[in-house]
């Protein structure tokens, strides 16, 4: 039997996709005001555990929707999950993007301090001023410090997505986000990942359109 590929428009892969995420979560009950950040994780991924694993903390979406249009910036632990954001739909509220992982500032500190380069990425970060919005698909030692940051009181994030995956202080380093008092979109357990820290970005900035 020969495989022949559906001719489709990229409109049309979407929300056929959207659809049949939505025929397979049937009656799953998504905490409402969430929906549309849960099904594009699974659009991203293909995995359906993000229907169970994403937390999300009381008011969490509106909050980030509000901080965004009030000209909230992005701070990213890679340039892959910067390089995801949607930044045309992103640059109409003023804020801006941020990865300092490749800085040559912060490679110095990481070398002299003997921490990772996300950890002095997120020291970096705690100088800005603007309102911030962390988005950490990777390093959880970057998640970390950020618990660090906002216990010391030197950082108050208007979100803090959690989503990064791995197996060292991964699940432990989530788990403390979601001890704090700020607002937190988690993956708990292993799984994340850049990509799904993008696609959070990008799902609340399209709540927005």
């Amino acid at each position: 039997m020969k495989v022949q590929l559906e001719k489709i428009s990229p409109q049309e892969i979407e929300k056929r996709s959207f659809e049949i995420i939505t025929e397979e979560l049937g009656d799953f009950p998504l905490i409402p005001g969430t929906e549309d950040i849960v099904k594009r994780c699974i659009h991203t991924s293909a995995d359906f555990d993000y229907a169970q694993n994403l937390v999300f903390s009381r008011d969490a979406v509106e909050h980030a929707c509000n901080a965004i249009k009030n000209g909230a910036c992005i701070v990213t632990d890679t340039n892959m999950g910067k390089a995801g954001i949607n930044k045309k739909v992103f640059s109409r509220y003023g804020g801006e993007i941020f990865c300092f992982m490749a800085d040559w500032d912060v490679e110095e500190r990481a070398k002299a301090l003997g921490v990772t380069r996300a950890v002095a990425s997120m020291d970096k970060a705690a100088e800005l001023k603007q309102p911030l919005i962390f988005a950490i698909g990777n390093a959880p030692t970057a998640l970390g410090r950020l618990y660090e940051l906002i216990r010391e009181g030197r950082l108050k994030p208007e979100l803090v997505i959690g989503v990064p995956v791995g197996f060292v202080n991964v699940v432990q380093a989530k788990e403390l986000i979601m001890e704090t008092e700020v607002p937190y979109i988690v993956a708990r357990g292993r799984k994340g990942g850049s990509n799904i820290a993008a696609c959070i970005c990008n799902a609340l900035l399209y709540m927005l359109e």
